[in-house]
């Protein structure tokens, strides 16, 4: 393969293989972790109890929100390329149609958003996402359960944990030269 100023240069669709794979494998590997962070939250009066294989939910709030920032890594020809191969490959490996796939991430998309309004930042949609989406809010105290709202320590240490999912397009893409 060429370089391009140090740049390994690799097509799209093997770039796609390299983030689905990572992506998949890090929250195989992490939610346990996560799964024991909410478990055993002091904020929570019930322990959730949220099985280390109940990962479905979680999986599927880190690929929205990973797919959420592609727009500040690429421009909308090469980002529209690069969904449809994401789109692809997850549906394949997850046995479905894309076309249900997209509607699924795209509806997981708008209940970060909406889970997180005001702010933008995506990072906090995901633990607020966690939260809503594991049904966490009647494990805590009366003060958050009343106003069905997370306990912001509990916010704080997701947030801190979140970012390991997060996809680093930034360090990817300065070690390498994405071509079509």
């Amino acid at each position: 393969m060429f370089t391009l100023f140090g740049k390994k240069k690799i097509k799209e669709d093997v770039a796609v293989n390299i983030f689905i794979n990572n992506l998949l494998d890090t929250v195989e590997n992490g939610f346990p972790e996560v799964a024991g962070l909410i478990n055993e939250s002091p904020e929570f009066i019930i322990s959730p109890n949220v099985s280390e294989t109940n990962s479905e939910k979680f999986l599927l709030i880190i690929i929205a929100a990973n797919l959420m920032y592609l727009p500040e890594h690429f421009n909308n020809n090469q980002e529209e390329r690069l969904l449809q191969l994401i789109y692809l490959e997850l549906a394949r490996v997850f046995g479905v149609n894309d076309e249900t796939l997209k509607k699924v991430i795209k509806d997981y998309q708008n209940y970060i958003e909406k889970v997180n309004q005001p702010s933008k930042n995506t990072l906090y949609g995901i633990g607020k996402a966690v939260f809503g989406k594991y049904n966490l809010n009647d494990m805590q105290d009366e003060y958050f359960k009343a106003m069905k709202s997370p306990n912001p320590m509990f916010l704080k240490r997701m947030d801190e944990i979140m970012e390991n999912f997060l996809w680093n397009w930034s360090a990817f893409k300065e070690k390498y030269q994405i071509a079509n």
